[in-house]
């Protein structure tokens, strides 16, 4: 081996040693013992851990039935259903029966519990409109696979720490264990079972994977396992698994292909409409545009487009992959055109846009406002002064005062100035016109004072 080669390879070996260093996970892991134990006292549920689960959830359905999004974080905060997850994933990680059946019971035990807390909520609550914090928790897509994976990686490593991080609450926020379970209560309340369905998946997407997590993360520190009696009935254990994450993940898989699909096909419609269908005399009303059947539909109004020039756009539509799509123009010569509709949606247009004008107005009024006051409460009181200052100086005849910046000729530098404009009947003497600036210095508490003085 050459000196050259020897070298470089000596290079590498440091270069691998640290980043084993420091990546390494093994420095301030706690004992196999304490992570046991630590593991296990957070599967069981009763007592405490009940009633600040059905806490959570009825403060977690009401953050939903409002839209709050501060809301639901903090009873995400304050949910202790990671425990038992967890517990599931351990005990799987070492052979433990036992403690999986433990973990299971208590989790069952607190799923119930939470969708009967939540539909008591939502059946009695006088809100039952599906809110956006609600409909966003009914459609799991890979994603959520993703974040209930890696903050399962995340909160297994803080639970083997000798010094505890704030990393299980934020776990429990990123991976949304309580907020399903809301939804699915509402779901069972609303009789919209497609709700309940979709919020239940994304629940159990969340448990299995954060329990996976664990399971790999105890794989990898390998603590002390119970052995099986027969290595058969581990092979199964082992393949249940593998079945279960398979079943669980290709629906995920499925439901985020058609909603990337869905986003593309949107975007590409809405760029096809900017660029193809824009012209000097006719306007866009209305637009709609289906991914599921592959529609864009338009309304115009205006000079009437052409068939033939339809048609010639229509083509370009393979230039934007929308070569499957269909165009739909709907004009005023058209007796398929719901005029009334057209004209609330004009009307509710211009509403809009009036709005967001006098909304736009009166931020800037408040705000000038806001500052004329700022200015106002800046400017020293110039009648008290004036008259603090007849008394002292009988020949004053008039005085302006005003605080202002003071710029330099060049505009370099600009010194925040008191200018007091003095009028008076007889010459002021210098040595007056001193004591002045140095009252004045006092009284309105400013460091630069500049006399402007006048006779009349």
């Amino acid at each position: 081996m050459s000196e050259k080669q020897y070298s470089a390879r000596a290079i590498a070996k440091q270069i691998r040693a640290a980043l084993a260093h420091q990546f390494s996970v093994r420095g301030d892991q706690e004992s196999f013992a304490e992570i046991d134990s630590n593991i296990r006292s957070m599967v069981e549920f009763k007592g405490t851990n009940l009633w600040v689960l059905m806490f959570a959830i009825i403060i977690a359905s009401i953050g939903l039935n409002v839209n709050s999004t501060a809301v639901i974080i903090g009873a995400m905060l304050i949910s202790p259903l990671m425990g038992p997850i967890m517990g599931i994933g351990y005990g799987v990680g070492i052979n433990d029966f036992e403690l999986i059946k433990s973990s299971g019971k208590s989790i069952g035990l607190a799923v119930l519990i939470s969708l009967l807390s939540a539909t008591l909520y939502f059946l009695i609550s006088p809100l039952s409109e599906a809110r956006s914090e609600l409909l966003a928790r009914t459609t799991p897509t890979i994603w959520d696979v993703l974040i209930a994976l890696f903050g399962g990686l995340a909160g297994i490593l803080a639970t083997t720490r000798k010094e505890k991080a704030n990393v299980i609450p934020g776990v429990a926020i990123a991976t949304a264990l309580m907020p399903p379970l809301c939804t699915a209560g509402y779901g069972l309340a609303s009789g919209n079972l497609s709700y309940f369905f979709g919020a239940f998946y994304l629940f159990f997407i969340n448990m299995i994977f954060i329990a996976l997590a664990t399971v790999l993360f105890i794989g990898y520190l390998n603590p002390p396992h119970k052995r099986f009696v027969d290595p058969a009935m581990e092979e199964r254990v082992r393949n249940y698994i593998v079945l279960l994450v398979m079943v669980t993940v290709l629906p995920s898989v499925y439901l985020a292909y058609n909603m990337v699909t869905d986003i593309a096909f949107n975007s590409r419609a809405r760029n096809f409409i900017a660029n193809e269908l824009t012209f000097d005399n006719t306007l866009i009303t209305k637009e709609k545009i289906s991914p599921d059947t592959k529609v864009i539909e338009v309304t115009f109004v205006g000079d009437e487009i052409n068939k033939e020039q339809l048609a010639s756009i229509e083509k370009h539509l393979k230039n934007y992959k929308l070569e499957n799509a269909k165009l739909v123009v709907h004009q005023p010569s058209d007796k398929k055109i719901d005029l009334v509709s057209l004209k609330t949606s004009l009307l509710s247009d211009l509403y809009s846009t009036s709005q967001k004008a006098s909304e736009t107005k009166d931020k800037q009024i408040q705000a000038l406002e806001q500052e004329l006051v700022q200015i106002k409460a800046e400017q020293p009181d110039g009648q008290s002064i004036a008259r603090e200052l007849r008394t002292q100086y009988p020949k004053l005849r008039r005085v302006a005062l005003a605080k202002t910046p003071v710029w330099d000729a060049d505009g370099s530098n600009s010194t925040m100035s008191l200018i007091a404009y003095l009028v008076v009947g007889e010459p002021l003497p210098a040595a007056d016109q001193k004591k002045i600036i140095a009252w004045l210095k006092v009284r309105t508490k400013m460091d630069t004072v500049r006399l402007v003085i006048s006779r009349s």
